[in-house]
């Protein structure tokens, strides 16, 4: 089924000599063996296409014993070595030491078309790494993983993908909402798949033991198979790496604001070395234009990881992935620098976004106040961000029409507009009209350009939910219902109208659509 194994991860780096899965400190080694655990009854629910292209597996295996055992971890195929990496992390802004993939095996490592592919299993067992849980994961949180991936993958936003979705037949016991309630939940598995599941804290582990030699190995093998391209001069290339992984967070940050995604836990062990979006727990897409906004209940008190502040959590948590990296060359000041351009950067880059989502091909003196006041003016009352850009598509720039008849949809309750906001709103349409004439590009060129960038249908947590609660009374439907609708998030998809829509007032307070924990 697959032939093209590699194994560069485990050949290349330091094993932990201890075979036994128990949990302990590991501080000489990058990793530590360990077996998936066996499930009772494996079904398999759902399968992308797409990534068994990418992986090179016929769409013929799917049926097979061997694909069932390969995406559960229920039997070990010739050739394969599955492990769990270790690394450590700061969580909300505390550092946690030693942590490791507690619920994550990496079960094969794959070349296909000149590309590396990490199998990854979630919820396939514990690991030396998985303290005093369980290693496993439940249906919910399954489907919303496999879902959001493949979903942001086709937004255009850099993530880790996802090639299945598997019952377990096993009950795993969780307490949703960590209030003491816990019941017992459908064991499943994702099958993860990305080119490396390497994160901040996988550094920051070695560093904080003094490791400097499996710090050395690790930073250098990351460089050797995902960074080639860097120029290799000694005396720069751990400062030419973090330019680049700085470069692809911020990227990576920037389409999250783009498409109005918040992650909901941006611990420095949730941060991809690739800059891919990972780790797909309690996050959720605005529904209405809030800054202040986060899923995640363990955050309600202090909104660390809101959507608002995403884009300086990400320059934190590269000051702490800077501070690991700093014994490689044993000078701070290159490390200084870089950071200390990067608002500027990220601020242009933020910039250029929000004229894309507006339309405006060329740059004007006015438009950081335009968009700032445009900014403003979504938080006046409760607004669909994803519908409120979609449908700014349809304006005309000679149009003579008021604000709440073109973007009413967008608006939760139009009435709630008071004379002193329809004026404000009435103000900022003007001069996005006057802006407007300043592009030699006609209203459907823009149009089409804008919806290129704005998305109409977006995995809203009230969607997921709904596909949730279908799968656990045994109707999986409707998750391919919405794995179809979001590979093409950007088409109109005439026959889907009914998920362009504001989130409905019974999704407002219910867990999973509005709360949600990093249970799992």
């Amino acid at each position: 089924m697959i032939v093209n194994l590699d194994d560069s991860f485990t050949k290349e780096l330091e094993a932990d000599p201890i075979m036994e899965n128990s949990r302990r400190l590991v501080r000489d080694a990058h990793f530590s063996y360990v077996m998936p655990r066996k499930t009772s009854d494996p079904k398999l629910i759902h399968v992308s296409p797409e990534m068994l292209e990418a992986l090179g597996i016929s769409g013929k295996e799917i049926g097979t014993t061997d694909f069932l055992n390969l995406v559960t971890g229920n039997q070990n195929l010739p050739g394969f070595n599955p492990y769990a990496m270790v690394y450590a992390g700061h969580q909300f802004g505390n550092w946690a030491s030693q942590l490791g993939d507690g619920r994550a095996i990496n079960i094969a490592e794959v070349l296909h078309d000149q590309k590396r592919w990490i199998l990854q299993l979630k919820g396939a067992g514990e690991t030396p790494y998985s303290r005093s849980a369980d290693g496993l994961a439940v249906l919910r949180s399954s489907i919303r993983e496999y879902l959001c991936s493949e979903a942001m993958y086709h937004l255009g936003v850099p993530t880790t993908r996802a090639l299945s979705l598997a019952l377990t037949g096993d009950q795993v016991l969780r307490d949703v909402m960590y209030d003491g309630n816990a019941a017992y939940e459908k064991g499943a598995i994702v099958c993860r798949v990305a080119p490396s599941f390497l994160r901040f804290g996988n550094y920051q582990w070695f560093a904080s033991q003094n490791k400097i030699k499996e710090l050395k190995q690790l930073t250098d093998y990351t460089i050797k198979y995902f960074f080639d391209e860097l120029p290799q001069l000694q005396d720069n290339i751990y400062l030419n790496f973090f330019q680049k992984v700085c470069d692809l967070t911020r990227e990576m940050i920037t389409h999250w604001q783009r498409v109005g995604f918040v992650h909901g836990v941006m611990n420095t062990d949730n941060m991809s070395i690739l800059g891919l979006t990972i780790d797909y727990g309690p996050y959720g897409w605005l529904d209405d234009f809030n800054p202040n906004w986060t899923p995640n209940t363990t955050d309600r008190t202090h909104k660390r990881y809101r959507y608002g502040n995403q884009p300086n959590i990400a320059l934190w948590n590269l000051y702490q992935l800077a501070n690991a990296l700093v014994p490689l060359i044993n000078e701070t000041e290159g490390f200084e620098s870089i950071l200390n351009t990067y608002p500027d950067q990220f601020k242009t880059s933020y910039q250029n976004m929000m004229r894309k989502k507006l339309g405006l091909i060329n740059e004007g003196d006015t438009d950081d106040k335009l968009i700032g006041e445009l900014v403003e003016n979504l938080q006046m009352i409760e607004t669909d961000m994803t519908i409120f850009f979609r449908e700014l598509a349809k304006l005309s720039k000679n149009d003579v029409i008021s604000t709440t008849e073109l973007v009413k949809f967008s608006f939760y309750n139009e009435q709630e507009l008071n004379k002193i906001q329809t004026d404000k709103w009435l103000d900022w349409f003007q001069r996005y009209k006057e802006r407007l004439q300043n592009e030699v590009i006609t209203d459907e060129d823009r149009a089409f350009n804008m919806n290129l960038v704005n998305p109409k249908y977006v995995l809203r947590n009230y969607m997921a939910q709904m596909a949730i609660d279908e799968a656990d009374s045994g109707n999986f439907d409707l998750i391919d219902e919405l794995f179809q609708l979001l590979k093409n998030p950007y088409k109109e998809q005439l026959d889907n109208e009914k998920w362009y829509a504001k989130r409905p007032d019974w999704a407002r307070d219910k867990i999973g659509c509005s709360m949600l924990s990093c249970s799992s």
